[in-house]
């Protein structure tokens, strides 16, 4: 068995590490971004596939490493894990569509609800208590996952019909032009930037880069929100016009106790 995954913030590379760790001692894991992913993924039959999800959808950058690869998947057994700030309804099965398309079978899918990373909509903030408890819950959520998954009993959360309707009528269908294509984003304010770098270093797109001393951005930004949480002069924003919090998911790692460390 091999983890897959992408994480803008870490929440689900978090969730697919506690997965793996549930089942097995030292199963491999990597990250799209990762050249050695697409070896790993020829040289096994059996994936767990995590990633996050925004508007009940799949995150640009995901989408376009399944259809681009998509001769990797013939024959795969895939168990799909979905993070999410809130609600998803079909989050698993998203990708679940995809990876059928291209000859793979689904065994399972879990969804988790984790801290969400928008940190500049006030709307969507919690306190820190109220995040760890939520990492809490979706630890433990994990756990009888993989306990489930070894009996031959996965979870199916999101591979339904109705998860599909719910998903579709709950926010999709209202967003869809939120993650069909990359956008404009992120926005810099250059009198706080100091063009340290950081953003162009950890961008997935490499859609920022530093001139004049300050950072810019290019149009393909597939909202991670990546640059947004390690900017430390807190001079990037993407959806909101200011930054409220900066989610960093070791912080509910290392205070948590019934959070693996990873």
């Amino acid at each position: 068995m091999t983890g897959i995954y992408f994480s803008g913030t870490g929440n689900s590379k978090f969730c697919l590490s506690c997965f793996l760790g549930n089942i097995s001692d030292n199963l491999p894991m990597y990250s799209i971004e990762d050249t050695a992913a697409l070896s790993a993924i020829k040289e096994t039959s059996e994936l767990v596939f995590a990633y996050p999800i925004y508007y009940s959808n799949l995150p640009k950058i995901v989408r376009d490493f399944i259809e681009d690869n998509h001769a990797l998947w013939r024959g795969k057994n895939i168990y799909i894990i979905a993070t999410m700030g809130l609600f998803s309804g079909d989050g698993t099965g998203v990708a679940a569509r995809l990876f059928r398309k291209y000859g793979a079978a689904i065994t399972g899918g879990l969804h988790l609800r984790m801290p969400d990373c928008i940190g500049d909509v006030k709307a969507l903030k919690k306190s820190f208590s109220e995040n760890k408890r939520i990492v809490d819950t979706s630890c433990a959520k994990i756990e009888h996952a993989a306990r489930r998954y070894k009996a031959g009993n996965p979870s199916r959360e999101g591979l339904s019909f109705f998860s599909r309707l719910a998903g579709l009528f709950g926010q999709r269908l209202y967003f869809r032009g939120k993650t069909k294509n990359y956008t404009k984003n992120p926005k810099i304010d250059t009198e706080k930037c100091v063009g340290c770098g950081i953003c162009e270093k950890v961008c997935p797109m490499h859609n920022i880069h530093i001139e004049a001393q300050k950072a810019a951005a290019g149009n393909r930004c597939t909202m991670c929100y990546r640059c947004f949480t390690d900017c430390p002069r807190q001079a990037i924003t993407l959806i909101g016009k200011e930054v409220l919090e900066q989610h960093h998911m070791d912080t509910y790692i290392f205070s948590s106790s019934k959070s693996p460390l990873i």
